[in-house]
């Protein structure tokens, strides 16, 4: 079964709604987490690298399972893993409200709500991509919009929650509102399949049914046997006593050979079983080294191994402005009377605008999204090292909207992901992809809190993390250089990705 073609609209625009709600209420708490961020420091009373684990698990941990995340996705579907994900979500902030200590929040916050969200994010980017092709750029951006305006609303929501609650309340009715994403993942309906014939099963794939008939077949004669022979018992005993003890001599010796026929039937079953288990053990081996060589054949695309280094260099330095943005401002002794809006407020309302900006930009023929994501690269560069140069709330506010507006650079990512490995190869690239995110953004707080730790002051950190961006960014614009219409002309003949996307495509 294989879907039809993508509607570009209809129930689509349905969907993009409901992923920019799910987005808004699984990712307002963890990327607004910088508010929190303070009151844990306050709270247990660890250094700034060992708390920052909290948030950086949150944000990174579902990016590094995003592979696991890809074959949920692909197995069962985004409805229903958007459902189950909304538990966690919501299980995992409702417990951090009972946390003693920091390493329970590792638990709770980070890992329950960090694989929550990424099983979520999945689920949103592969049903909208499967919903929308010449619009999928606008699409993206719409939905990745949400995440954005739940850190812009979240910021001074979670704020104003700890001050009339506390942490502990707070968390409890982030918690609640959490819930909202299983009425939103019950809206995800799976696109229609076509209406062309299932493929022929191949022998392996048979194996099952054959197996399953021949076991109910077996089972049927057996319970055959056994009601004719006790009515058969039952019927001589009534009628004729004398004859019963004769009748059971006589059956004694067919029970002898029903029981010759049952042990033959037995060792059929053996053998049917030993030999179910011989294909299916195989045929998941098949798939196995099929996924291992289908991602070798991924990195042998120069544009795609330099794009996931540039994304883990990017989310080392790029992700922890918005986690630490707050206690730079009050490490830089800021008043309280010069602080109008929360900076994080002000990354999450120009991440907003950057996402819709730059999807917007992606659709256009005439400009080549790649060369467009590392623009954003080396210009977030730029804004990093300007950090340790703002001494003013008004200076520290300008570069948290540029940063913010760069970070919008997540709505192209899919679709640069798209064009450099085509749509069949979707699934198994962004899942690889998203894991070196990941791993960029587990590590990036702690490091930058950890600098501070040892020299006491923010500067050196973020020129740390301004070098990480802009070596990343000039990876990726040397390899784009030279062979980026030759790369996009061979991922477009790779074989398609029956693993991955094929199966995705049944959900």
């Amino acid at each position: 079964m294989v879907c039809r073609k993508p509607p570009d609209g209809g129930w689509g625009w349905v969907i993009v709604a409901v992923s920019f709600f799910t987005q808004f209420l699984c990712y307002g708490s963890p990327l607004a987490v910088g508010v929190l961020y303070l009151e844990w420091l306050d709270a247990f009373g660890e250094g700034k690298g060992k708390t920052a684990w909290v948030g950086s698990l949150a944000n990174g941990i579902g990016l590094l399972a995003s592979p696991v995340c890809s074959i949920c996705v692909s197995s069962f579907g985004a409805r229903p893993v958007a459902i189950f994900s909304g538990f966690m979500v919501a299980g995992g902030l409702m417990m951090s409200s009972f946390a003693p200590n920091i390493y329970f929040l590792y638990v709770s916050y980070g890992i329950v709500v960090g694989l929550g969200c990424g099983l979520l994010y999945t689920a949103t980017v592969t049903i909208t991509c499967q919903y929308f092709d010449k619009h999928r750029g606008l699409a993206l951006g719409l939905i990745s919009t949400g995440s954005s305006v739940g850190l812009f609303i979240y910021a001074a929501l979670q704020r104003e929650l700890i001050e009339l609650y506390g942490l502990d309340g707070c968390l409890l009715i982030v918690g609640a509102l959490s819930l909202n994403i299983l009425a939103c993942g019950s809206l995800m309906r799976p696109l229609e399949s076509s209406s062309s014939p299932p493929p022929e099963k191949t022998c392996v794939d048979k194996v099952p049914d054959q197996y399953f008939a021949y076991h109910k077949k077996e089972k049927t004669i057996e319970e055959n046997i056994s009601i004719l022979e006790k009515g058969y018992i039952d019927e001589k005993c009534v009628n004729n006593v004398p004859d019963c003890k004769q009748d059971s001599i006589l059956n004694k010796n067919v029970l002898s050979s029903i029981s010759i026929n049952e042990k033959d039937t037995y060792k059929k079953k053996v053998v049917e079983q030993t030999n179910f288990c011989k294909q299916l053990a195989k045929r998941k081996w098949q798939l196995y080294l099929t996924y291992w060589k289908e991602t070798m054949v991924l990195f042998k695309n120069k544009v795609f191994s330099a794009l996931f280094v540039a994304i883990l260099l990017f989310d080392i330095g790029g992700f922890p402005p918005s986690l630490l943005m707050e206690d730079v401002a009050r490490s830089a002794n800021i008043s309280e009377d010069d602080y109008y809006m929360p900076l994080i407020s002000i990354i999450g309302i120009m991440t907003t605008v950057g996402k819709l900006i730059l999807g917007i930009l992606a659709d256009f023929k005439w400009v080549n999204t790649l060369y467009l994501y590392v623009t954003t690269l080396l210009m977030t560069g730029v804004a990093l090292f300007a950090i340790p140069f703002a001494k003013s709330y008004l200076t520290l506010a300008m570069l948290s909207g540029i940063l913010g507006f760069l970070t919008g650079n997540w709505s192209i990512f899919p679709y640069v992901t798209t064009k450099t490995v085509g749509i069949e190869k979707l699934t198994h690239a962004y899942g690889i992809l998203m894991f070196f995110a990941g791993l960029g953004n587990s590590l990036g707080p702690p490091i930058v809190g950890w600098f501070y730790d040892w020299t006491q002051e923010y500067d050196t950190a973020f020129y740390f993390s301004g070098f990480c961006v802009l070596l990343g960014g000039f990876l990726l614009l040397l390899a784009a250089l030279p062979c980026w219409n030759a790369c996009t002309n061979q991922s477009s003949k790779l074989p398609p990705n029956t693993y991955s996307y094929k199966v995705a495509s049944n959900a």
